[in-house]
């Protein structure tokens, strides 16, 4: 009798649908980027921590940053239905319980956490989310226990092959809108082993704790990090409108800026609060009235952090304008696709998952319209338009979005520089950090 399959095995089929998957991914943003993965161990048993903004899509970015094998602890609820439960386990995912799913529930992650360790044994990355749940902010909700319990276990199993447990920092230019931007930056390793050695006089509970404040802080070094209280929205339209003078104050060569910049103005923010704080209650006051002008005008948090003057809306507005008989042409080809995706919208509470739909139903129908489109190509035209057809319907998907975006981008734009009351609120709130 054969060596019974582990879940981090090798598998024909689970590799064609991760360069399937990757290939969605990467195709569902306009950018990605991987920063410092040179901080990831090679040669030793890691566990991903990243923060949790994007609902699947976290685990998705993290799988599509290379074609290796990676395991993916979830909460143990969506493992209820048996059908889903083996299509889950196909994609090297495993659940685990949490409190609030009762004791004796919980006392099954022991399995888990056997496994776990054995998926570490072999090499093979462990990705779990400290928070346990996802929260759509630039902020950070306190960590679980679940990560360190797995990991103090994990290394008892290991014995002297290292385990590291690397910080990951994922930041969405938006958390709602398909064909944002993405950056997935890689922090400073947490040595398991040698922080178990440095803490030995310590309970385990203690450990745990030390561990997770240790944890923390290296999370919030690889993301915008805005403290989630009643402040949390005049600080993010704060830092939008100081985006631009920070860039002309700092070196913008930097591999992060947008995260790392607005983090300068986010501390800038909360060290005024602490040595002045009449001054800081009016930026903040200035930020909410901002915030509320901005809203009511329907004008995008873009606009503000990047300001684009006439000429630059002028060549926009043309560009697209040359560009439009194909834009109508993309538009129309993945209208299936979008009707289905807006259909769905309304049926989820949580505005983070609807990127989720969307990049699955991508995946699931756009090839099935890619070949009907194809084959009515060959069928109705001569072969060469056909081919060319075909070359055309490539980059539609991409196509559609992009110009939605630049064309409400435009508006955005132009109701931002004819409104000067908002931009007078804008330069107000600049002249707190001269």
């Amino acid at each position: 009798m054969g060596r019974r399959r582990k879940l981090q095995d090798n598998d024909r089929r689970y590799n064609v649908l991760h360069w399937f998957v990757n290939i969605a991914i990467k195709t569902s943003y306009r950018s990605i980027k991987y920063i410092d993965t040179e901080r990831i161990p090679k040669d030793a048993a890691v566990i991903f921590a990243p923060n949790h903004t994007g609902t699947l899509m976290d685990a998705l970015v993290i799988l599509a940053m290379d074609m290796k094998p990676k395991v993916f602890i979830a909460r143990a609820d969506i493992f209820r239905n048996p059908t889903l439960a083996k299509v889950l386990s196909f994609c090297k995912m495993m659940p685990i319980m949490r409190m609030r799913d009762g004791i004796e529930e919980v006392k099954k992650n022991n399995r888990t956490i056997e496994i776990a360790a054995d998926v570490l044994k072999d090499k093979v990355p462990l990705c779990i989310f400290p928070e346990g749940t996802h929260q759509s902010k630039y902020s950070m909700l306190p960590l679980q226990k679940g990560i360190f319990r797995i990991a103090l276990q994990a290394k008892e199993l290991l014995g002297d092959k290292p385990l590291y447990i690397v910080p990951v920092g994922i930041k969405y230019g938006n958390f709602y809108r398909f064909r944002s931007s993405v950056s997935v930056q890689f922090g400073n390793p947490l040595n398991v082993g040698e922080f178990i050695a440095e803490h030995s006089d310590r309970t385990t509970p203690e450990q745990i704790n030390l561990m997770r404040e240790n944890l923390a802080a290296r999370m919030k070094e690889n993301i915008h990090f805005i403290p989630n209280n009643e402040d949390y929205e005049a600080k993010k339209e704060i830092c939008a409108a100081m985006y631009s003078v920070q860039c002309a104050k700092n070196n913008t060569r930097d591999t992060n800026p947008l995260v790392n910049l607005n983090q300068k103005t986010t501390d800038e923010i909360e060290a005024l609060q602490q040595a002045n704080p009449e001054v800081a209650e009016k930026l903040i006051e200035l930020g909410k009235q901002a915030l509320k002008q901005r809203k009511q005008k329907h004008i995008s948090l873009k606009s503000v952090v990047k300001p684009r003057g006439f000429f630059a809306q002028s060549a926009r507005a043309l560009l697209l304008l040359v560009t439009l008989p194909y834009t109508l042409f993309a538009t129309v080809c993945t209208s299936p696709v979008t009707l289905l995706c807006r259909a769905l919208e309304g049926k989820f509470k949580d505005k983070a998952f609807l990127n989720s739909v969307r990049c699955v139903i991508k995946l699931l129908l756009w090839p099935l319209l890619f070949i009907a489109y194809t084959v009515a190509a060959f069928i109705c035209l001569p072969n060469l338009w056909a081919i060319l057809t075909v070359i055309a319907l490539l980059p539609v998907n991409a196509v559609a979005h992009d110009t939605f975006r630049a064309f409400r981008m435009a508006a955005s734009d132009f109701k931002l520089s004819c409104n000067r009351t908002l931009k007078a609120k804008y330069n107000e709130i600049r002249k707190f950090f001269q």
